[in-house]
């Protein structure tokens, strides 16, 4: 239930229970900090719009996530390409894997961790609007707070309130998660090349925690029941992989992603913008939770160090450390305009295609193996 308007300001108000928001509110909180979230869900865990995929990095470099249970997580490896005619690669980086997630359950975990910390989390509260006061920010229905941070996702209500950035350009996806699935090939994150179906974007198949999930993002439709028509073109060319054509899902999600770059500006007066709202959105994948993961602890850090009075407002300093994706946006350019199914049918497996996929999926050089197609279309390997 939201919670009643406090006579005593909160140190910091966070809009929306997101990775960002509830990687912020826990710093915040552990510096001694009052931090409340506000989130319109009654369940941060409910009705979210991603697949949950966490790479290496947010496990190497991020102490939060050190006792992440090991029921909510399921390592895969490597990933296997397709091209549009179905002919495949796999691709490997020693070391390296990608976790898929049972991501409601982690997000409901996080929202623990805070809670633990002392944040103060408002489910079934929505943010409506704020005005600027001489410290902080009148939150209507809330009080006053003197930090407000947007963590609200791609159509932040708080950017909106504040006349700061807001994301211009998205990709649209949606997925069917099918509980009970078994994959031949259960060890891959499996990605689809199809100008046809998945314009600017792919297709792919997650042998996630207790479910398997397969979807598609592209540029256009945007209309959820004509995206529905592609979802059904599509598991139907992937059938002989993965029949599921005659399955009811368990879950279906859609939603907007951004793909246009962190959106400017992105901070005022003791207000900033973090995770999708703040556009922290890899252009080319669309990844986001490790950047939102990232940047949600260095602001609440960097907020954490202007209210103790140590440092300048974070605002006129903190986003020159946000991601530009100067080369991102340029391979999104080249995506968007000269993305060809017959070069890609015709590069798979060489040299180039194997360096690109190898920076795109494992941020470095990777091995990658190739399937010879048998008679009858599938792989020698699979």
């Amino acid at each position: 239930m939201p919670s009643s308007i406090s006579s005593t300001p909160f140190d910091c108000t966070i809009v929306g229970a997101s990775f960002a928001g509830l990687a912020c509110a826990t710093v915040l909180a552990r510096r001694g900090l009052r931090v409340r979230v506000l989130e319109r869900k009654d369940d941060p865990g409910d009705k979210l719009h991603t697949t949950g995929i966490i790479v290496k990095e947010v496990v190497d470099q991020i102490a939060l996530f050190d006792h992440l249970p090991s029921d909510l997580v399921r390592a895969v490896p490597g990933v296997r390409l397709y091209a549009p005619n179905m002919r495949h690669v796999d691709l490997d980086a020693p070391g390296y894997y990608f976790l898929a997630t049972d991501t409601p359950n982690v997000i409901r975990w996080l929202a623990r961790q805070a809670e633990q910390a002392g944040v103060e989390l408002a489910c079934g509260a929505s943010f409506t609007g704020a005005t600027k006061i001489r410290s902080g920010y009148h939150v209507d229905g809330f009080g006053d707070t003197r930090y407000l941070i947007g963590a609200d996702g791609p159509n932040s209500q708080v950017a909106k309130t504040l006349a700061l950035g807001q994301n211009q350009e998205f990709l649209f996806g949606m997925e069917y998660e099918f509980a009970g699935l078994a994959l031949a090939v259960d060890d891959r994150l499996h990605c689809f090349f199809d100008r046809k179906l998945a314009p600017g974007y792919i297709g792919w198949m997650v042998p996630s925690v207790g479910v398997t999930q397969i979807g598609l993002a592209r540029r256009m439709p945007r209309d959820p029941e004509a995206m529905k028509r592609v979802m059904e073109t599509f598991l139907e060319k992937i059938a002989p992989i993965a029949e599921v054509r005659h399955c009811e899902p368990s879950a279906i999600r859609a939603g907007m992603i951004p793909c246009g770059g962190v959106v400017r500006p992105v901070a005022t007066e003791r207000a900033l913008l973090v995770g999708d709202a703040a556009g922290m959105v890899s252009p080319v994948t669309a990844g986001g939770i490790h950047t939102a993961l990232k940047h949600g602890l260095a602001a609440g850090h960097a907020v954490a160090e202007f209210l103790e009075g140590k440092c300048e407002d974070p605002h006129l300093w903190f986003a020159a450390g946000y991601p530009k994706f100067r080369t991102k946006r340029l391979l999104r350019f080249l995506f968007d305009h000269f993305q060809s199914d017959l070069l890609f049918n015709a590069m798979l497996g060489s040299r180039p295609l194997r360096m690109a996929a190898s920076q795109v999926y494992f941020h470095r050089r990777s091995v990658m193996r190739r399937a010879l197609p048998t008679p009858s279309g599938r792989s020698s390997d699979g």
